[in-house]
């Protein structure tokens, strides 16, 4: 992951993790010192403040640290996935379908048809 959006990351939880703590202490320092408990509770603007920023820059951060976005019509992904065969499979980009386009198990009868051919042909010249 890239420094800026593990930067991001980083700060966003801290100050995420304080704005929590800090409205948790206040109200429970609120409703000890509170006699009725009537009243509504409300935090502290710099509170609320430190809680909408830090969710605004953890969310920038995951933005920032997500990969590219994939082709949302199928002509364009396959096409895409096609040009760029040194992908494997398993890491997500690749050609799901390789493992059926290859074959693996079976018989390359027009490899071995082409082998016979050129044996033959060998075998007839010399």
């Amino acid at each position: 992951m890239p420094l800026l959006p593990t930067a991001l990351n980083s700060l966003g939880l801290i100050l995420l993790t304080h704005a929590v703590y800090s409205a948790h202490e206040h109200s429970s320092l609120h409703s000890a010192h509170s006699i009725s408990s009537s009243t509504a509770q409300q935090l502290p603007l710099d509170i609320v403040l430190e809680l909408l920023a830090s969710v605004l820059i953890v969310c920038i951060g995951v933005v920032q640290a997500a990969p590219a976005l994939k082709p949302i019509r199928w002509s364009e992904w396959a096409g895409k996935v096609e040009r760029d065969e040194r992908r494997s499979p398993g890491d997500g980009n690749g050609n799901p379908f390789r493992g059926l386009e290859e074959r693996r198990g079976f018989l390359d009868v027009r490899g071995m048809r082409k082998e016979f051919a050129d044996w033959v042909r060998e075998g007839a010249k010399g």
